[in-house]
């Protein structure tokens, strides 16, 4: 299908939804997993494309790896087949080949990694032709760029010779999802030290232990349903599989929505979500979780909620650049997105009353966060979502899951 329209509901919203699995914990999982030589049981893998691709190319004899468009799978498997002295090709979609990898390479190479580039220097695609351990166990990283590098470099750290020791330079983003590397690695018996004061952290030589390990609901999948209660007349929504002391960043969710209209109520099956009264602005730093970031833009946009944002660097380089997306697409909606302080701060502000009559076409630019973050605008007006398939990167089944809470359809051909 090349679009859906999404209507509002006709009654109120009363729903338990299982959200998918965290994408997120489960690709670490399935990393940790490969180094304990598959024998660990793992269970709640998640059903996201991402991490069905990592599964598949961690299974994989062929010589030539395709992550396709995963961002994560192409990091966390270049310092695994890199470590485990696997040769291989890594490759991706043209996007996927225009994101940045040179730092993580050039780490791998200071420890022992014999990695070129098949095209562009410091981009996929990746020859890895196996590994020599050198003689250095410190190495110093931005801690700016992606976290990614980060938990790529950590997992692999216990299998080195001497350990590693590892600095971070300068600004840490996404501490969160570095901090669930090390405590998912904590759960498969590795220790570790971590001064954050420092920025340093350090790890021997050890072996991973294989364990059984659940993995938890996605918090990120969880962002949309938080719009969606924000913006629906009446709802009330329970969310299963969450827990209050997630190792995700993205579940920062929960104290930025206070601000914009629903109260969380954590049960022992997830988290129960309320609408209550919503604050007229929010500012707020999206450095640990800035996945959230157009899911919170297009929730004030349709609330007129005035938003500033911070941390938001990390947008030009992931599926495609976000910030162009949202400042193309709020525009429909009467709002845009306006930079403050150059590559900094930026605000998300009301232009004018969009036509109540007319449906928007969002154009989702290839990018699974563009189609979820849109379609709770459908909660208050019709919303048409060009190529709604790209969800399957990470939550197949949200239409289905919307479905059961408000009425979807293709468009009819005029």
């Amino acid at each position: 299908m090349n679009s859906l329209l999404v209507h509002p509901p006709q009654r109120p919203i009363r729903a338990e939804i299982r959200l998918a699995a965290s994408k997120s914990e489960c690709n670490r999982a399935l990393i940790i997993n490969a180094l304990t030589g598959f024998k660990s049981d793992l269970s709640n893998i998640s059903e996201a494309r991402d991490s069905q691709t990592m599964q598949r190319l961690l299974a994989s004899s062929d010589s030539v790896a395709d992550v396709i468009d995963a961002g994560t799978t192409m990091r966390f498997l270049t310092a695994y087949f890199a470590v485990t002295n696997q040769h291989k090709i890594l490759t991706g979609t043209p996007r996927m080949c225009e994101r940045p990898i040179g730092l993580l390479v050039d780490a791998l190479r200071e420890l022992g990694a014999n990695i070129t580039y098949e095209n562009k220097e410091g981009y996929p695609p990746l020859r890895l032709e196996g590994f020599k351990a050198s003689e250095s166990n410190h190495l110093t990283i931005r801690g700016d760029v992606s976290s990614q590098y980060i938990s790529a470099l950590l997992m692999v750290a216990p299998l080195l010779p001497r350990g590693l020791k590892l600095t971070l330079e300068g600004e840490i983003g996404s501490l969160p999802y570095i901090e669930m590397t090390l405590h998912q690695m904590a759960s498969f018996g590795i220790e570790y030290k971590a001064d954050w004061n420092a920025k340093t952290i350090t790890i021997a030589a050890q072996a991973y232990e294989p364990r059984p390990y659940a993995i938890e609901s996605d918090w990120s999948g969880a962002s949309y349903w938080y719009s969606i209660v924000a913006l629906a007349e009446d709802a009330e929504v329970e969310l299963l599989g969450l827990k209050e002391d997630s190792l995700q960043g993205d579940s920062a969710i929960v104290d930025i929505m206070e601000h914009l209209g629903v109260q969380s109520t954590f049960t022992n099956r997830g988290v129960l979500l309320q609408k209550t009264t919503a604050a007229p602005a929010l500012g707020w730093d999206f450095t640990h979780c800035p996945d959230l970031a157009q899911t919170v833009a297009v929730c004030c946009a349709m609330k007129n909620i005035h938003l500033s944002m911070t941390g938001v660097e990390s947008l030009k380089i992931k599926e495609t650049d976000r910030i162009y997306a949202l400042q193309q697409e709020l525009s429909k909606l009467g709002a845009e997105l306006r930079e403050i302080e150059p590559n900094h701060r930026y605000e998300v502000r009301i232009l004018s009353d969009p036509d109540p009559q007319g449906t928007p076409a969002i154009h989702t630019y290839d990018d699974h966060r563009m189609a979820l973050a849109f379609a709770p605008i459908g909660m208050v007006r019709p919303v048409q979502i060009d190529d709604p398939g790209v969800v399957v990167k990470s939550y197949p089944s949200f239409w289905e899951h919307l479905g059961q809470v408000t009425r979807i359809e293709e468009p009819q051909l005029s």
